[in-house]
């Protein structure tokens, strides 16, 4: 039996041993950067396996190094650990037991996938041109997790910066269960913040000629932001603003003092994320002073666009396509407007982010990541381990080349 085959057997009789531990990790989902139980699950899941682990001083992080058998370069492979704060309505039986707290994203999957990476390769250390080191990171859902782990030195943990670095990300919709995808180059967005507080004066909603309007105004910012994204940007590096908070007032007859509103802001390139930056403040102070208002805002960064090097996107099709098959890579034409801090670890080391469909039953227009009703197939565990370690031994093999 060749290499591969010996892989994919082995991932094969994983498959019940990932499905318990992803519908444990399930029942118990943790928030933000502090995740005791989801890394005492992984630390559990890995113990005994000859690992040099790691866990984070400020985080519930695992960080967990391979070493193979034949010296040589190092690669990272991560999973995010982190879930939303969302109230799950999805009926299964193994249904967040936490109030106000799921794995909407699928978060779960890929740390259960990680983990069936782990024990893939510890079984066949020996095949590996090198070393392998795994990120179980918290806090991707706006926490920023991987600038910590990355601060307290997830990338060289193996002793050298790795030459490469690897991430998966389930989808619950869009593609066909069981297809990856990936694109070179930009994959994700970028995403910022943006606040804003409009201070007026406030009075009687009969007379507001005495008083200084801030709805008024807000309602001015939030449908010129919308018209600046349409003539001030150019349509083929597109922008993305959408308001999705607005707060003014107490009583239908009283002009209040001030109105708030926050956005997300979408930006695909580095160029288009700094004139937002720019623009998107002035053009609310600008409106702010028309009205004889006043607008403190705040723009507040938040990841960077995620970019697949070329040479690792095409590696990583290429891998897919030998391992399960050209019927299941569909590359992926356009870039997702969402943002992964994933985009991090991209910017610091060359490699490759991919999607993988898992969504239960036929039908890929169901409940979107992020759902409270939001479903993923246990089916997809051993092939996203399965592609983890292929990932890995692979791009050893290659690095460990053209090092000789």
């Amino acid at each position: 039996m060749s290499f591969d085959d010996r892989l994919h057997a082995d991932a094969r009789k994983l498959a019940p041993e990932l499905a318990r531990l992803r519908h444990a990790l399930h029942e118990h989902p943790e928030i933000g950067l502090d995740l005791p139980i989801t890394q005492r699950m992984v630390l559990d899941a890995i113990d005994g396996l000859g690992l040099e682990v790691t866990s984070g001083s400020g985080v519930s992080s695992v960080t967990a190094v391979l070493r193979g058998g034949r010296g040589g370069p190092a690669v990272l492979l991560r999973g995010d650990m982190d879930a939303l704060p969302v109230t799950e309505d999805t009926g299964l039986a193994f249904a967040s037991k936490v109030d106000g707290a799921m794995h909407a994203c699928g978060h779960d999957l890929h740390t259960a996938m990680l983990v069936g990476a782990v024990r893939l390769l510890v079984t066949h250390r020996d095949e590996l041109a090198g070393d392998v080191v795994f990120m179980f990171q918290p806090g991707e859902e706006g926490w920023d997790g991987a600038s910590v782990m990355i601060e307290e030195g997830v990338l060289e943990a193996a002793g050298r910066r790795v030459s490469a670095a690897y991430g998966m990300h389930v989808l619950s919709s869009r593609i066909p269960r069981g297809t990856f995808t990936l694109r070179p180059g930009t994959l994700m967005a970028a995403s910022d913040r943006l606040l804003v507080t409009v201070r007026g004066r406030g009075g009687h909603g009969s007379a507001p000629h005495l008083s200084r309007d801030p709805v008024t105004g807000t309602a001015e910012m939030v449908t010129a932001l919308q018209t600046m994204v349409t003539r001030r940007f150019d349509i083929f590096d597109p922008v993305v603003v959408t308001v999705g908070t607005l707060h003014a007032g107490t009583r239908y007859n009283i002009i209040p003092d001030d109105a708030h509103f926050e956005a997300t802001v979408r930006t695909f390139s580095a160029a288009a994320r700094e004139q937002l930056r720019e623009e998107a403040p002035a053009l609310c102070r600008r409106i702010a002073t028309a009205h004889g208002l006043t607008a403190d805002v705040i723009w507040r960064d938040e990841y960077p666009v995620t970019v697949n090097d070329a040479a690792h996107a095409e590696f990583a099709a290429d891998v897919i396509g030998e391992v399960f098959g050209a019927e299941r890579f569909s590359p992926m034409p356009n870039p997702m407007a969402g943002a992964e801090d994933f985009s991090r670890v991209l910017d610091a080391v060359p490699g490759c982010y991919v999607f993988l469909g898992a969504h239960v039953g036929d039908q890929v227009d169901g409940p979107d990541n992020h759902s409270p009703r939001a479903t993923f197939d246990d089916a997809v565990l051993p092939e996203g381990a399965l592609l983890h370690a292929q990932l890995a031994v692979r791009a050893l093999r290659r690095d460990a080349a053209a090092l000789t």
